[in-house]
């Protein structure tokens, strides 16, 4: 760990000039149509020039900032610049001046959550094929913050894990330093985009979603400030340490895999939660890069795999919703993972090694939400209506992409029945057919008194790569639980049912 506490130092009476902590040799900085924000430290009152040079020293671009009073900082926002590289950034105040070599314009992307974001590269499945294929991407660059909390606002990091590196050696050991989620993401959205991509990583295991919102997002939703927490895991603190003093720097984008710790905690608050600190991470973000980062900042999340109390956290990440985009959460995207199982992950079930299928779905999402790529699917089918066959008590669902069937024995679809002794009774609704966009459901013992459906509603929806429908490009269809509404389209013994999505509480969940 390296500790930035140094930078404030002073010689002979003058602040030593330096960059933030977060700026350093190998560093990627986002490329146009945005300006990267370039902060650091220097004497009270003085002026420092920012220049940008080529290789061979030919500069390219200056810009001046005063350094502030009282906080000793200085902050200037490079023109934007084309991907590519590489270049020096040099600041000078006076005589002194500081110079970073082989830095790279391109995108950047902020990677955080708990242990399935900290697990490393060395603890996935095909561990020393990735390590060794590492080498072969020299323009995605790697940083990560050092584990810290506090109890104010941070305006610089305290520790570092990992200043900016060339990807040489990503196996530091176990749930320590470099992501894997992270970097394979950024190596798959490089073979795509084919310019630099930069990597932070961000992230600490066992922590909930309370420890990185700002008290600002928690307002929003009614959270106390205790929480019966404490240690890491105490609201605000992870903001406070780990994600404010990140604010300033321009980011393309943001990759988020949390939750485990909320299967236990407030996992019905977490409908709340996740879309606040969303909103208000992009607010911060765009506030303090001076509006470089934009307002709507690209958000992809990994939906958790298998374990239990899941069911109910995967249909809260997607704020009750199922699918991403939706209108509580707008320009987002998410990777569904039920499928990815790992019953015999050495590291505990709740840690599968499958990394790299997780990142494959988050790139598909982050080129379609984040760059616009058009006719890219990027999540699994998903409902668009019913309609109930009365005399036969069948219900044919519509979805909206070509269904694969994979498992024709599995109890993946549940009806919500009427009866006269409770308001929803959950029975299994066998698949009978599946058509190449309709499933068909018999109702049985339900009758015609449906009054809502899911699917995939378990702890552990299925085996490896094996849930009940996928679509052809191998997305599995997400969880779901959804309201059938009667409609007055009803020709003979058809009746349709629309279908709209539906809170817990609802249904006794």
């Amino acid at each position: 760990v390296i500790s930035t506490t140094l930078r404030l130092t002073r010689t002979k009476g003058r602040a030593i000039l330096s960059f933030a902590s977060y700026y350093g040799d190998h560093m990627v900085l986002q490329k146009e149509p945005a300006g990267a924000v370039v902060w650091g430290y220097g004497e009270p009152g003085a002026v420092v020039v920012v220049a940008v040079s080529g290789d061979g020293g030919l500069v390219l671009m200056k810009k001046t900032a005063q350094v502030k009073e009282p906080s000793g900082t200085w902050t200037t926002i490079l023109d934007p610049m084309d991907q590519g590289g590489p270049y020096m950034l040099t600041a000078r105040q006076g005589s002194e001046n500081v110079t970073l070599r082989d830095i790279c314009f391109g995108d950047v992307w902020l990677c955080s959550g708990q242990s399935n974001m900290v697990m490393t590269v060395l603890q996935i499945t095909n561990a020393s094929r990735e390590l060794a294929a590492a080498a072969h991407y020299p323009y995605v660059r790697v940083f990560a913050a050092a584990p810290s909390r506090s109890d104010v606002e941070l305006d610089d990091l305290e520790h570092i894990d990992l200043p900016w590196s060339i990807p040489t050696n990503l196996g530091h050991g176990n749930f320590t330093y470099f992501s894997a989620v992270c970097w394979l993401l950024g190596r798959y959205l490089y073979e795509a985009l084919r310019y630099p991509v930069g990597l932070v990583e961000v992230a600490w295991g066992g922590t909930p979603i309370e420890a990185w919102s700002s008290p600002r997002a928690l307002q929003a939703c009614g959270s106390s400030g205790s929480m019966h927490f404490s240690g890491p895991q105490t609201p605000s603190v992870l903001w406070n340490a780990m994600i404010h003093p990140l604010l300033n720097m321009t980011l393309r984008g943001i990759a988020w895999y949390q939750g485990e710790a909320n299967a236990f905690l407030h996992t019905d608050q977490y409908n709340c939660t996740f879309p606040a600190l969303i909103a208000d991470w992009r607010q911060a973000f765009h506030a303090g890069s001076a509006g470089q980062t934009e307002l709507l900042l690209p958000f992809g999340f990994v939906q958790q795999s298998p374990q239990n109390s899941f069911a109910r956290l995967r249909w809260h990440q997607t704020a009750d919703v199922g699918v991403v985009p939706n209108a509580r959460m707008p320009r987002t995207f998410m990777a569904v993972a039920m499928d990815l199982c790992d019953e015999h992950s050495p590291y505990g079930s709740i840690h599968p090694q499958d990394k790299q299928n997780v990142a494959h779905r988050l790139q598909l999402g982050a080129r379609a939400v984040a760059y616009g790529e058009k006719n890219l699917v990027f999540q699994g089918p998903f409902p668009t209506r019913a309609v109930l066959e009365v005399t036969r008590a069948l219900l044919n669902i519509t979805y909206s992409q070509q269904l694969v069937w994979h498992r024709r024995d599995m109890p993946a679809f549940e009806v919500c029945c009427s009866s006269p002794v409770s308001l929803c009774r959950w029975l299994p609704a066998p698949m009978v057919a599946v058509g190449s966009h309709t499933v068909t459901l018999a109702l049985g013992g339900c009758g015609t008194l449906v009054l809502a459906l899911r699917y995939a509603w378990a702890e552990w929806p299925c085996e490896y790569q094996s849930c009940a429908l996928y679509n052809t490009q191998g997305l599995p269809a997400p969880p779901f639980l959804l309201e059938t509404l009667r409609s007055s389209s009803r020709a003979g013994e058809m009746e349709l049912l629309r279908l709209r999505p539906s809170s817990l509480l609802a249904w006794g969940i």
